[in-house]
């Protein structure tokens, strides 16, 4: 009893010393209520025993952590003092002495110390999970253009075709629509294109000839399938990852039998701004689309082309025609292409690669690594002012397991690590195969996006091209990265190359990585303090929620910058946003 009460008072002196001497009791923040001490010690009634510091985060050693030593303190004051008494004064049943008890006082001073300024975290953790719940709700995603539509779109014969927009290495890809949409009806008849015998095409040269052109707000993507069998299981099973970025009711139709069928299926991957959706997903037999015979004829069944591999049904995915409709425009562009015709400012370039981190940081959150990202495979969508919207698209090399996360196991050379070996992270590319041998994809993504930055902003990759220039993931030292220009915000380099250390330890996830850019952007001075605290923070993240639903609710529409302080709000986490901040203070401190 006596070490309990005297842990107690010490806890107790320790909040108001520093209550005292501060004079700065906790604040409410306006989202909820203010925190109200424990009895005595601070625990107890007021608090569940093992809440954390933030939203799903394990207590780990941040700026104003508890350290992992003292973990089990958080329990109760009686179990501290129980365990005490047994290590330090070897009688669990009885008192400790005057001296024993003084030590304890002193201890207990000290743990009161460092609570209230956990204390203060938590109550800044629970002001992000106000902020975060509110913007959730305002970053819902636009229903999809078949939404309508719940149970049409699932044969190809229901779409019109139109002229080719991509083609890349296992797939082509070409705008479309359907006729019965209200939009597109009466254009539909003008031109004598109405669904029934097969999917309707319109014939090269054609498209000046009509009196109308018919909008095309979809994309077809046709795999090529030259090994995955002809029955819908068999390609379904062998594509099964282009269908990740799937909704449901995508996979609703043909899939959703086949998948019962056979009681397996991808992880599927919730809806994100950054992230391509595909919004039907089916299997059909391969038609002679415009410029089939020129650009791919190897990959054609042999109906419809003598010397073809492939077989005569195939994946069909309907996904979103990121083009700027509104133009007569078709497929806006790749990332790849965009950055051949423009030239990025260094901020605007800053807000590209921050698209980029936020949405391999949703794909780390849902357990999904990409594994083949590229400039390729980055759509651009411009908005109302011309400035890009980037797109994160292609799965077919992605690692969607539900088994294995992303921990793959590589217990052999036959195990696929991926595409695009130039852009494969060094903890990938120099992994060897063993059986206990695992590959850590949590990073991977994140340094692809390090690499991709210096063609955002304005230079060569480094990993690619021929020749001493180029660097290879297995063997580049940190020394050889190239400087990215002056120009480029301090900030902004600093995270391209600590993405791009080569021990994944080091190198700040996702999450991190897109807090510290969106604090580089939207911060300025403010949360460039020596000192800084959860109230600071927390005051500031007040002012941004306003500013950014007020700009929501004002604006027509919304730049891409208003977007991505929603995106910001709506993913708010306190953990990773201290990890952030204080990494960005370590920087600015170092310059």
């Amino acid at each position: 009893m006596a070490v309990r009460q005297a842990l107690g008072r010490g806890l107790q002196l320790g909040r108001a010393l520093l209550l005292r001497f501060t004079a700065k009791p906790g604040p409410t923040y306006g989202w909820g209520r203010p925190e109200r001490p424990g009895p005595a010690a601070g625990w107890g009634r007021g608090e569940r025993p093992g809440q954390a510091a933030g939203p799903g985060a394990e207590p780990r050693r941040l700026g104003l952590g508890l350290p992992g030593r003292y973990r089990f303190f958080r329990q109760s004051v009686a179990g501290l003092a129980a365990r005490l008494q047994r290590q330090f004064v070897g009688r669990p049943r009885g008192g400790a002495g005057p001296c024993g008890r003084a030590v304890f006082l002193t201890f207990g001073l000290g743990l009161g110390l460092i609570e209230e300024k956990q204390a203060e975290g938590r109550r800044a953790a629970s002001a992000c999970e106000e902020i975060q719940a509110v913007f959730t709700q305002k970053n819902k995603l636009l229903p999809d253009p078949l939404d309508a539509r719940r149970w049409q779109g699932f044969r190809l014969e229901e779409y019109l075709i139109g002229k080719s927009i991509g083609k890349g290495c296992s797939a082509a890809v070409y705008e479309a629509t359907m006729p019965v949409l209200p939009q597109n009806q009466q254009v539909a008849g003008s031109i004598g294109l109405l669904p029934g015998r097969g999917p309707e095409i319109i014939p090269r040269g054609e498209e000046e000839q009509a009196p109308l052109a018919p909008a095309f707000p979809l994309a077809i993507k046709m795999m090529w399938n030259i090994s995955a069998g002809s029955s819908s299981e068999a390609i379904f099973s062998t594509m099964s990852q282009e269908l990740v970025p799937a909704s449901r009711v995508a996979l609703a139709g043909e899939y959703g039998a086949v998948a019962h069928r056979s009681k397996g299926g991808p992880k599927q991957l919730a809806a994100h701004p950054n992230v391509i959706r595909v919004f039907r997903a089916f299997t059909s037999s391969v038609p002679l689309l415009p410029g089939a015979l020129l650009d791919y004829p190897d990959v054609l069944p042999p109906r419809l082309h003598p010397e073809g591999l492939g077989h005569g049904r195939t994946l069909f995915l309907v996904m979103k025609n990121r083009g700027p409709v509104a133009l007569s425009a078709s497929y806006s562009c790749t990332l790849r292409q965009y950055l051949h015709g423009n030239s990025p400012s260094p901020r605007l370039a800053t807000v590209m690669t921050l698209q980029l981190l936020e949405g391999v940081a949703h794909l780390v959150q849902q357990g999904v690594a990409h594994r083949d990202l590229k400039s390729d495979n980055v759509l651009v969508e411009p908005d109302a002012d011309g400035c890009p919207w980037l797109v994160i698209t292609d799965f077919g090399c992605c690692l969607a397991d539900e088994r294995v996360g992303l921990q793959l196991p590589f217990t052999s050379w036959y195990v696929d690590r991926g595409g695009n070996g130039c852009l494969m992270a060094p903890e990938v590319s120099t992994a060897c195969p063993g059986p206990r041998a695992v590959i850590d994809y949590s990073k991977a993504d994140a340094w692809a996006v390090g690499a991709l930055a210096y063609e955002i902003f304005g230079l060569p990759n480094p990993f690619y091209g021929q020749g001493r220039a180029r660097l290879e993931s297995r063997s580049y030292q940190e020394a050889q990265l190239p400087a990215l220009p002056e120009s480029v915000p301090p900030e902004a380099r600093q995270l391209v190359r600590s993405l791009l250390q080569r021990d994944a330890s080091k190198r700040p996830s996702a999450r991190v990585a897109a807090n510290l850019l969106h604090l580089s952007l939207w911060g300025e001075r403010t949360l460039a303090l020596k000192d800084l605290k959860p109230d600071k923070m927390i005051g500031w993240l007040l002012q941004q929620s306003a500013a950014t639903l007020l700009a929501n609710r004002l604006a027509e529409k919304n730049c891409v910058e208003t977007r991505m302080k929603m995106l910001f709000l709506a993913n708010l986490e306190y953990e990773a946003l201290s990890q952030a901040a204080l990494l960005l203070c370590s920087w600015r401190a170092a310059l």
